[in-house]
Parts: C-alpha cells; sequence; structure tokens
C-alpha cells in the first residue's frame, strides 16, 4: 500500500473510533439517565403509598398540619437528590466530550505538524521560512486553544460548585421556610 493510501485508512480509522466513542459516551449517559427516571418513579411510587397511608391516618388538624409538613419535607428532598443526579449526569457527559474533543485536536496537531515535516523534506529550496512560520501558527493555535481548554474547565468546575452550594443551600432554605410555616400553623390552630 502507498503512504497516501495508509495515511487515508488510518484517518478513516481513527475517525471511525472517535465516532464509537462518541456513541458509547451518549449512549453511557442516556442508560445512567434513564436507570435514574427509573428510580425516580419507583421512589415516587412508594411515597405516594406512605403518603396515602398518612393522610388515610389523620384524625385531627394538628396531625394533618405535621402530615403535610412530612410530605413536603420529603417532596423537597426528592426533587434536591433528583436535580443532583441529573446535573451529575450532565457534568460527566460533558468531561468526557471534552476530554475526547482535546484529544483529537492534539491528534490533528501532531497530524499537521508531522504533515509539514513531509513537506519540508520534498519541498523546494526557500519554502523552510514558509513552513517555519505555517508550524509556528499551528503551535500557537494549540496553545490557545489548550489555555481556552484550561479556562472552559475552571469556570465548568466553579460553576459544578456553585450549582452544588446552591442547591444545598435552596434546600435548606426552603426546609427553613416550611419548618416556620409549620409552627406558625401550629400556633394559630
Amino acid at each position: 500500500m502507498t503512504t497516501a493510501q495508509q495515511q487515508y485508512t488510518n484517518f478513516a480509522t481513527e475517525q471511525v473510533e472517535t465516532a464509537l466513542r462518541f456513541a458509547r459516551i451518549s449512549l453511557d449517559s442516556l442508560d445512567r439517565l434513564a436507570k435514574l427516571q427509573v428510580e425516580t418513579a419507583k421512589n415516587a411510587l412508594e411515597e405516594n403509598a406512605k403518603t396515602l397511608k398518612q393522610l388515610s391516618a389523620v384524625k385531627d388538624i394538628q396531625e394533618a398540619l405535621a402530615a403535610r409538613q412530612k410530605i413536603a419535607d420529603a417532596a423537597i428532598e426528592q426533587a434536591t437528590v433528583y436535580s443532583r443526579s441529573l446535573y451529575e449526569i450532565s457534568s460527566q457527559a460533558q468531561a468526557e466530550y471534552s476530554k475526547l474533543i482535546d484529544e483529537r485536536n492534539v491528534e490533528f496537531n501532531k497530524s499537521v505538524v508531522s504533515g509539514l515535516d513531509r513537506f519540508v523534506k520534498n519541498a523546494p529550496a526557500g519554502a523552510d521560512a514558509a513552513v517555519a512560520a505555517v508550524k509556528s501558527t499551528v503551535q500557537a493555535t494549540a496553545a490557545a486553544v489548550d489555555s481556552l481548554t484550561k479556562a472552559a474547565k475552571q469556570v465548568a468546575d466553579f460553576a459544578d460548585a456553585s450549582v452544588k452550594a446552591a442547591s444545598t443551600a435552596t434546600a435548606d432554605a426552603v426546609k427553613t421556610a416550611a419548618k416556620k410555616a409549620s409552627t406558625t400553623n401550629s400556633t394559630n390552630a
């Protein structure tokens, strides 16, 4: 096989492998999401059964208010756990996609530099300066992309920490407000 044919075969094989990795990441994420959905549906069914039992046993207004508070707390907790799990699945998929793209970008840059080196060997005299300029541009672009990738990762990490902190703070605030409302309702009843 000639060099050009081998290069084309290698390129095609790499592209197929990249597409397969992309598909695996997507399918794994969808699988985790489906499992989360099924587990959430099962938990919701169980919680609804418990809620019905609690409500059927209510004998007075105090018990009704206490049951309402327990139901609200459970719903808030379930929603928080679900949203965290959903966010975790999407964050993991995004990280895997980013890693794949970074790997392909590095491989592309290596291929360009390698191709330029082969070109230099067969190029006419005086082409060295043009090739050096192109190599410099490729390296500068690779460095810029690397910097942007690192910055994007830092932003994603910050956003991840912020979302986790915000969801915890929101859940705590809602629980506190619900307890205050329960106390107020108990006092008024």
